[in-house]
């Protein structure tokens, strides 16, 4: 993608394709391209040792995710350290920790989005208080600490990690975890080599991938496709093409018109055809436009759709036959 987010190419590997096989295929093949500058963003999954020596081989630069809770540098060091967040957008704050010296030197920036920690804060909020009726209602059944549903609570992905047991197997809310738990409320960090992008960059940059990700989702429903039984590669491959085809054009709607492909496809959804008889004759036009409907085709460079698009003659019914 560029700068602006504009799809240029992708790549379908195998789904047991290796990380580092797939950095170095994209690295192959955009020699040619002869680019003046490409940075390489990927998630928290494509983040590791390996991955990063091969980004960083030939000058390569990188933006990539890091996980917050494996216990390495990131969650000792990164998440504790204090400093003031720098604002850079709405919802977008972000601040930088470098850790180590020389060449053990690692950039990283925290990204805090404070709307994002509020619903997570919430959503939190109303699990741990559903876990207290769950809890409540073991002790009042009575039915002991190896009952079914107290083995669905430990097990559970939702419950589960709030949970703490007594050396007597008595179930309780763990207020540690949930305490730990809000260290992380909004917040992703993000690990650089290239010194030149400020924090904003890098924060705005990797804000591209998640663009990405969350196109991937919706395509699938908005335009009516499902990745339903693909079992040919040519499938698969084709329905990539079409995604990011219409993850291009929505980028540029969204350019030329500074605002969401949402409000802009809510806008154009007002255009309309409608039919209806007019004495003999069935006639098609186009709905009267709204200013700032016409004001958004502009934007776009689109032209005004004709008022009237067709008269037909009413057929007259066929008598032979009736009584």
């Amino acid at each position: 993608m560029t700068r602006d987010g504009l799809p240029v190419r992708s790549w379908v590997f195998p789904g047991n394709t290796a990380d580092v096989a797939t950095v170095a295929k994209v690295k192959e093949d955009l020699r040619g391209w002869r680019l003046g500058r490409c940075v390489f963003v990927g998630d928290a999954g494509m983040n590791s040792a390996d991955n990063r020596r091969s980004l960083a081989l030939g000058g390569g630069k990188y933006i990539l995710a890091s996980r917050m809770r494996s216990g390495d540098e990131v969650t000792d060091e990164v998440m504790s350290r204090t400093g003031r967040y720098q604002e850079v957008r709405d919802n977008l704050r972000v601040k930088e920790v470098i850790v180590g010296d020389g060449e053990r030197r690692q950039r990283y920036v925290v990204c805090h989005n404070p709307a994002e920690a509020e619903r997570q804060r919430r959503r939190r909020e109303r699990t741990v208080a559903e876990l207290e009726v769950e809890l409540e209602s073991l002790r009042q059944s009575n039915t002991g600490t190896h009952s079914k549903r107290a083995c669905e609570l430990r097990t559970s992905a939702r419950f589960g990690k709030y949970l703490k047991e007594s050396s007597t197997g008595k179930l309780s809310v763990n207020r540690g975890a949930v305490s730990d738990a809000e260290r992380y409320d909004g917040k992703w960090v993000i690990t650089s080599n290239d010194d030149t992008l400020s924090a904003e960059d890098l924060a705005l940059g990797y804000k591209q991938l998640m663009r990405v990700e969350d196109c991937w989702r919706t395509l699938k429903s908005g335009i009516r496709l499902r990745p339903v039984f693909h079992f040919t590669p040519w499938r698969i491959r084709a329905h990539v093409t079409i995604s990011v085809l219409a993850l291009l054009l929505e980028r540029i709607v969204e350019l030329r018109t500074a605002d969401t492909w949402r409000n802009v496809r809510a806008q154009l959804e007002r255009i309309q055809v409608v039919e209806y008889d007019h004495g003999d004759a069935r006639v098609r036009q186009t709905t009267k436009l709204r200013p700032e409907t016409e004001t958004l085709l502009r934007k776009l460079k689109v032209a005004v759709p004709p008022k009237l698009h067709g008269i037909e003659p009413q057929p007259v019914a066929d008598s032979v036959g009736q009584a």
